[in-house]
């Protein structure tokens, strides 16, 4: 009982630690820059030109060293403090010639084609592709007490879809993304020639999502697709009444050697407190296919549209801001692990990391993962000023994958939260292109990650 008395009364001390003055002053402030964003933003037109002049940008390849050579230009002519590269060896994989398969040898239909895509990473098929009866599993668990007599010489399908009960899509995705991650080696254990995964998907169509793979250094890699969330409902149909049917694959995916990439940083230097730094970014590169709109572009800009702000509202941080477009989130986190080598090796000292990977869709509030209880109180504290903006979901956990390497007992990690609903209907797809950026959503955002910056910078943790 004292504990949560003692609690209450932290909360209640903390959750209106500012005076009405400067809630008003800060008020001002955050409408103010929210009008410069809807009326003189610049994401949109720099999503446009990232998008369709650069492309899809898997690390290692040209787009990808274009978009670094963008990103450097575009964030030198904002007139920052301090634009700089930071150098960090990525993998190189590249796709190939199309992929093709097709449900054949079936006693009940024809051979039917289905729409599928290489697990980014996977190794190829024999030149004339594989052929395989099919094992038809919804988990890992179900998978291992299949047992290898019944897996061996088989293409393992790994067919669970996302959980629909779960109202952040979120975490129907984390629900899922384990048959796609593990699974290839898990099935390889156990005799398995290849491997079929359900897309990571929130509806029923016939684009196919990529994702990485993760192959274990004890067991064989054998060759992995993800088909359609409609393929795999064919698939899956059939195979309840002819288990005998065998499925056709056949791709042609190389890994080539690592190449030399970048970070792209840029910063305004704090005026009085120049060592505390507060970081906002994106992950630059994506995956080959679609133009990496909403994954992660959007974040890209919209981290760079933070800086810029500020700078158009003449406003003079205390703090070191900084905008890190990463590279090589998508199969790697080279990016991300080495800016935090970086910063562990020159002593820096964050105070706040903000994320925004989760698409440029209307702004819901921000996940926070706290190192203390009193950090995360002040964050909750400022949620008054962010709520007029729809920010209404400030809650616990949360951060990015990027930021997460930052993490040690003083910094905040925090992610941008939009409305996901739609975000895994393309995720990794083909279908993640600039048509489907809504501007206003885009400004938005950028505006709501700008006002936390603010505040963050103001007040400190």
């Amino acid at each position: 009982m004292i504990k949560t008395i003692k609690h209450m009364a932290l909360s209640a001390a903390l959750s209106f630690p500012l005076t009405a003055s400067a809630q008003h002053q800060d008020s001002l402030f955050i409408r103010k820059m929210y009008d410069q964003a809807l009326t003189n933003g610049k994401s949109y037109e720099q999503l446009r030109y990232l998008t369709g002049r650069i492309g899809a940008r898997l690390s290692g390849s040209p787009q990808a060293a274009a978009a670094v050579e963008w990103a450097r230009q575009e964030m030198e002519q904002m007139g920052l403090d301090r634009v700089y590269l930071q150098e960090v060896m990525v993998p190189h994989w590249v796709r190939g010639d199309k992929e093709h398969a097709a449900i054949v040898n079936s006693s009940i239909s024809p051979s039917r084609e289905v729409n599928v895509l290489a697990l980014g990473g996977s190794v190829a098929t024999p030149a004339n592709g594989l052929t395989a009866e099919v094992v038809e599993v919804k988990s890992l668990d179900e998978l291992k007490k299949l047992g290898k007599r019944k897996v061996q010489g088989k293409i393992v399908f790994f067919n669970r879809g996302f959980d629909q009960t779960h109202i952040h899509t979120n975490r129907a995705y984390g629900g899922a993304v384990d048959q796609r991650a593990s699974g290839p080696s898990e099935a390889a254990r156990l005799g398995a020639v290849g491997v079929v995964v359900r897309s990571m998907a929130s509806n029923t169509d016939d684009f196919p999502h990529t994702g990485g793979l993760r192959y274990a250094e004890d067991a064989p890699k054998i060759p992995a697709v993800a088909i359609s969330t409609k393929g795999a409902d064919l698939l899956s149909n059939l195979l309840r009444e002819d288990a005998k049917l065998q499925f056709h694959m056949r791709l042609n995916p190389q890994w080539l050697p690592d190449v030399l990439s970048y970070n792209v940083i840029g910063e305004l230097k704090g005026s009085e407190k120049p060592e505390e730094i507060i970081v906002v970014g994106g992950h630059l590169d994506s995956w080959d296919i679609g133009e990496g709109a909403h994954d992660d572009g959007t974040g890209c800009v919209q981290s760079m549209e933070v800086l810029r702000l500020l700078k158009a509202m003449g406003y003079k941080p205390k703090r070191t801001i900084r905008a890190v477009m990463f590279m090589n989130e998508e199969n790697g986190l080279r990016g991300g692990t080495k800016y935090a080598q970086v910063a562990k090796q020159q002593g820096e000292r964050h105070i706040a990391a903000i994320e925004s990977d989760n698409g440029g869709f209307t702004p819901r509030g921000f996940g926070i993962t706290a190192p203390n209880e009193p950090v995360f109180q002040k964050l909750f504290s400022w949620k008054q000023l962010l709520a007029p903006y729809g920010l209404h979901d400030i809650e616990r956990g949360g951060g990015g994958a990027d930021i997460g390497p930052l993490k040690d007992d003083r910094v905040a990690l925090i992610g941008f939260r939009p409305d996901t609903q739609r975000y895994f209907d393309i995720h990794h797809t083909a279908n993640d292109t600039f048509d489907k950026v809504n501007k206003r959503e885009l400004e938005l955002g950028g505006a709501s990650m700008a006002a936390l910056v603010y505040l963050l910078d103001k007040y400190g943790l």
